[in-house]
């Protein structure tokens, strides 16, 4: 690519706005930079990263369909790994879930933020997969998951109850993980999952999936 130099006269930018929309690229994977070199098209443009889109700034409103498309996405990964974690967990796999939980209760019980607890909970049930793929991609994807939670853990998910519904979903994900009930964990699992998007007013029968019909 050109130089900083050129392309701020090509555009008549500073260099802070040029290096700004490199750093975008570069997140996206569009291109690559080398220490003392520059800035190079990347040879497969977009497929050296995976993010979530939120629109064209951290501060712009997320689309009703982008939501519905994070919820569908959470529910395929979500759910083979509460499966998955049934099967394999340890004591100690338990013991980080159980902890993940009670932080939740105690966050339910004095109505502040645990949507960190929340990724931690679901982290630890990727964990406890024993594949640490698995684990990696959860703990990666945690961090753009984090936003469609964030409503439940809200000062409204307080007021509305939604907290305490989701709550209990998640003890029902985790008692059927720790009674090694590898259908029970995964039902539990998208049970939580149909459930939330419904408390959001999604509605989970356009992921096409008509086995959801009977989620409460």
């Amino acid at each position: 690519m050109p130089t900083e130099k050129l392309l701020c006269e090509k555009f008549g930018v500073s260099r802070a706005v040029i290096r700004e929309a490199i750093s975008r690229l570069k997140a996206d994977g569009c291109v690559t930079t080398r220490q003392g070199s520059g800035a190079y098209v990347a040879a497969r443009p977009g497929q050296g990263s995976f993010r979530l889109l939120h629109g064209p700034s951290p501060s712009a409103t997320i689309p009703t369909d982008e939501i519905s498309n994070v919820f569908e996405l959470r529910c395929l990964v979500e759910t083979g790994a509460a499966e998955r974690a049934a099967l394999r967990r340890t004591p100690a796999d338990l013991a980080r879930m159980r902890e993940a939980l009670a932080r939740m209760d105690d966050a339910l019980a004095t109505e502040s933020d645990a949507v960190g607890d929340d990724d931690a909970f679901h982290v630890a049930i990727a964990a406890a997969t024993h594949n640490p793929h698995i684990e990696r991609f959860q703990a990666f994807m945690g961090r753009q998951f984090s936003d469609s939670r964030a409503p439940t853990w809200s000062g409204e998910g307080h007021r509305s109850g939604r907290v305490r519904q989701a709550q209990a979903e998640h003890a029902r994900i985790f008692d059927a993980i720790a009674c090694g009930d590898a259908d029970a964990a995964r039902t539990a699992a998208q049970t939580h999952l149909v459930c939330a998007a419904r408390r959001l007013g999604l509605d989970p029968l356009r992921w096409g999936n008509e086995r959801l019909e009977w989620a409460p």
